[in-house]
């Protein structure tokens, strides 16, 4: 019995450390609870805040959407009345604006021979430009340009030519179409023809100072044309295209004579290609054929002073090549262009000798050909130096009045067989692509008794309306 009292004492004492350390855990409990459910009630109120901006966000893409549609909207309304006044008359004065430009050159010559007595020894004269003309300070041939989309259909062209002796002409004044569809394009009207490669270049784009031999003795510079020119650029993947053209050729080797017949006086082909060996090489070739039939086509002897004229068939072939190269296709700081031109020409038909008085005539064929080649370094920005080639040869004339006793070759001095030539270097500075200026040396042998050592100082200046050069 003694020990009850101390049993009860212990189990009692048991029972409130028990109570004691049930307490404390629920406390633990209750408050890591209470801490989760803050750390939850937080995460849904972050949750909550995100989905208030992204509704925002979504609310004024779609004010910003709606106000897109509807200005999409009004832009249609816009184009379809283009659309529909397109082909009415524009009243406004400045609804036309066109592209103006003005091209000014001029020179400084020194020569060692007399111009006046410079000849393509061996050829008949084409009366056209056998620059340089004078001696001295010289004003070169002025351009003024207007150009401008007339609908969009067709484009126009007019180009006058101020000439130094204060003559004012035409060198082109042309329409072409603007895109007829699977590659067609026409052009009506003067323009220069597309044989070739120089051609249809203007003299500001010309790299040297004067057009080559070949241009001077085959086309009297250039081949101009009063008619109409097709082209066709094939859909493939190199650059091919096909051309024709059909025209009054009034310019050398042609003559007018829309005065005794109508039709066609003559017409030409060409087709050339091109593409890309890489990124820094770049390449075009073709070849041309132009056919005329001149009649009466004048020409004075400048060794004996005498006239003569020839009537017949005159056909040239051309074959053209350019390549260039520019490292990784950046042109700008540093490129060289290659190109080159060879010309054959063949002429049958009848010849009159001394047209004023004695007008004796006989047959004449004669096939002559000639060449040029030039390479143009630009090697530094601005600034190129270039070298050029040319050749020709006269042939051998085929000459009845020669053949049969009437004449003797003293008596046609300037078809006597020649081979000319001339060597050029030139540099030029270009601060822009406006403005040009160029030191040209050349050593002419286009006549066998004197070989004329010929220096230029040259300027070109472009003023207005610049559109890209070919390439």
């Amino acid at each position: 019995m003694s020990h009850k009292p101390f049993a009860l004492a212990a189990l009692l004492a048991a029972s409130c450390t028990v109570q004691a350390a049930s307490d404390a855990d629920l406390a633990a409990i209750r408050s890591q609870i209470n801490e989760i459910k803050q750390s939850y009630e937080q995460r849904i109120a972050a949750l909550e805040q995100k989905l208030a901006q992204a509704e925002s966000k979504a609310s004024k893409a779609e004010t910003t959407a709606t106000k897109a549609e509807t200005t999409a909207s009004k832009a249609e309304m816009v184009a379809n009345e283009a659309r529909l006044n397109v082909r009415q008359p524009q009243t406004s004065a400045s609804a036309f604006n066109p592209e103006i430009s003005l091209i000014l050159s001029g020179s400084y010559t020194n020569l060692k021979q007399n111009p006046s007595e410079r000849r393509l020894q061996g050829f008949i004269p084409s009366n056209g430009e056998l620059m340089p003309e004078n001696r001295s300070f010289n004003l070169g041939e002025s351009e003024l340009v207007i150009a401008a989309n007339i609908d969009p259909m067709f484009r126009g062209t007019l180009r006058l030519a101020l000439a130094p002796d204060n003559t004012l002409g035409v060198e082109e004044a042309s329409v072409q179409t603007l895109g007829l569809g699977n590659g067609f394009n026409l052009r009506a009207g003067r323009f220069l023809s597309g044989v070739g490669y120089l051609n249809e270049m203007h003299p500001h784009e010309w790299d040297f100072s004067n057009a080559p031999l070949p241009y001077q003795a085959f086309f009297g510079n250039a081949l101009g044309m009063d008619g109409v020119q097709a082209r066709w650029l094939a859909p493939t993947p190199i650059f091919l295209e096909f051309g024709a053209e059909t025209a009054r050729a009034m310019s050398f080797p042609s003559t007018d004579e829309t005065k005794s017949k109508n039709g066609l006086m003559s017409a030409s082909a060409f087709v050339h290609l091109g593409g890309d060996l890489g990124i820094s090489n770049s390449w075009r070739g073709g070849i041309s054929y132009f056919a005329s039939q001149p009649k009466d086509r004048e020409y004075q002897d400048p060794l004996n002073g005498l006239n003569n004229s020839f009537s017949g068939s005159s056909r040239t072939w051309i074959a053209d090549l350019l390549w260039k190269w520019a490292p990784n296709g950046n042109a700008k700081q540093t490129n060289l262009k290659l190109q080159g031109e060879y010309f054959r020409r063949t002429e049958s038909g009848d010849l009159v000798y001394d047209t004023t008085t004695s007008a004796q005539q006989g047959s004449f064929r004669n096939t002559q050909s000639g060449y040029y080649a030039q390479a143009v370094y630009q090697f530094m920005p601005n600034w190129r130096v270039g070298y050029r080639h040319d050749r020709l040869s006269s042939g051998s004339a085929n000459i009845e009045l020669i053949n049969n006793g009437t004449l003797t070759a003293a008596d046609l001095p300037l078809l006597a067989n020649f081979s000319p030539s001339r060597n050029t270097v030139m540099v030029d500075w270009s601060p822009s692509e406006f403005s040009r200026v160029r030191l040209q040396y050349a050593q002419d042998k286009t006549r066998p008794e004197a070989t004329d050592n010929q220096i230029w100082l040259q300027y070109v200046m472009s003023l207005g309306a610049h559109g890209a050069h070919k390439f």
